[in-house]
């Protein structure tokens, strides 16, 4: 996990991300370009690193666009390459994570699947897009996303926002405090009709909004950005209060819904 802070607003680019991420990054386009070579259309990268505000990278998202279907060969030469990754940078390099798709399905706003794992959908592939074509996203190689990603609706969004929901109830009992955050986040986008925005933002706004939560996602916070200080009376605390809170997010984003 890296730690870095920055005051600028707007979205990083490459040279303000962290050495490290780098130089993960540089060898991943180097290993990409080698095993596909011009079936490699893009690598995009977004999520946490991009956004000025994040105090920590836990990992690294991306989406690698592919001309066309994998061979047997190219699949084996990717899974060769995330190996490598991972033992060559052990903080990180065990943490990409991302989706290798069609250029014919990125195209367009329906699921698209990934191309190594078969039965892996990117649900939250309309959010991606809007994060991308928002420009919180870096270009590691291929032509810039407004140029081929279509715009997707608020109803597409919804859809994306829907799928996010459901997959966080899968880890309530696991990561309490990503879960938390994240549902922080996508009631901020419901309300605002924005969904590029980071969950450390997006919980800000929850405290400022519903300051009667504001103990429990605070210390969301301090969980998930491994602060030392009381993790253990942290952690009860979310574990206690999680499914209070999913019903008090589920009845807000109802109410979101009555107020148009």
């Amino acid at each position: 996990m890296k730690v870095f802070t920055h005051d600028l607003r707007g979205p990083l680019n490459f040279e303000q991300i962290p050495p490290e991420i780098q130089s993960i990054c540089n060898s991943m386009l180097d290993g990409l370009k080698e095993a596909l070579g011009d079936n490699l259309f893009g690598i995009y990268l977004y999520g946490a690193m991009v956004f000025p505000e994040t105090r920590y990278i836990q990992d690294i998202d991306f989406h690698v666009i592919l001309r066309i279907k994998l061979t047997t060969r190219e699949k084996e030469a990717v899974k060769n390459l995330h190996n490598m990754l991972a033992t060559k940078f052990p903080d990180l390099g065990d943490e990409l994570d991302g989706y290798y798709i069609l250029l014919s399905d990125a195209q367009t706003i329906s699921t698209p699947w990934h191309q190594i794992y078969p039965n892996l959908p990117d649900e939250s592939w309309p959010m991606h897009v809007a994060h991308m074509r928002a420009g919180y996203c870096i270009v590691l190689f291929g032509p810039e996303p407004s140029s081929f990603l279509p715009e997707p609706t608020w109803e597409d969004l919804v859809v994306g926002l829907k799928a996010s929901l459901k997959h966080t109830l899968k880890y309530l009992d696991k990561y309490p405090d990503y879960c938390i955050l994240n549902f922080c986040r996508i009631l901020y986008s419901y309300r605002m009709k924005d969904v590029v925005v980071s969950k450390r933002t997006a919980a800000k706004w929850v405290i400022e909004a519903f300051p009667n939560w504001r103990q429990l996602v605070e210390a969301a916070l301090r969980v998930y950005e491994r602060k030392e200080q009381e993790q253990e009376i942290d952690r009860r605390l979310l574990e206690s209060e999680i499914k209070k809170f999913y019903q008090f997010i589920t009845g807000e984003i109802e109410t979101s819904y009555q107020d148009r």
